[in-house]
């Protein structure tokens, strides 16, 4: 398995991988439940640069030259700037004013969004994604790691508190109550 940075051509299969950790969200910022749509929404974002999901803040795993997961991680302190496109491409697309609420904030590396195809689940990628951002974020450059995770999927939620993370408190995203989950270098 190669772990790598993401390209603007990875954009499908980083979208794809994407998605399945966010679907409820993406679902929420386009007012419909189009799965199709949401995946072009997405991928549109993933190819293009200076937004949260560029493929600039991915990283994938790429197994005989085929990307089967993508984590997505950006500087809290970059987030109203990098959620901006974002909001315009939903404002001029669909037609919604949405204002989510902050997941992220200064002080801290976001690990927005991490997914592993699902025929590629249960080998472990996922946590060899994990450990990449371990390594790079809070080893290597000495930062706060967080992430957000939904108590209503516990088994994710094990998974961070195995690798090191602590319980940071809570956070509102799209309505919803969230665990917030940090790790520091």
């Amino acid at each position: 398995m190669i772990l790598r940075p993401a390209t603007p051509a990875d954009a499908p299969q980083v979208a794809t991988c994407l998605l399945l950790a966010m679907e409820e969200i993406v679902y929420s910022f386009i007012g419909s439940r189009d799965r199709a749509e949401a995946h072009r929404f997405l991928e549109d974002l993933v190819r293009a640069e200076g937004n949260q999901y560029s493929y600039g803040n991915c990283q994938v795993a790429e197994l005989d030259g085929v990307v089967v997961a993508a984590v997505n991680i950006y500087p809290g302190a970059d987030l109203h700037a990098l959620r901006g496109p974002v909001l315009d491409l939903v404002r001029v697309r669909f037609g919604r004013e949405i204002n989510p609420e902050d997941e992220t904030g200064p002080g801290e590396y976001y690990l927005d969004t991490l997914g592993v195809l699902p025929g590629r689940q249960g080998r472990g990628i996922g946590t060899q994604l994990l450990q990449y951002a371990i390594d790079e974020y809070v080893h290597r450059r000495r930062a706060v790691l967080g992430l957000l995770v939904d108590d209503d999927n516990p088994e994710a939620k094990r998974l961070y508190l195995r690798l090191g993370f602590i319980t940071a408190g809570t956070k509102t995203l799209m309505g919803k109550q969230l665990c917030h989950l940090q790790m520091a270098g």
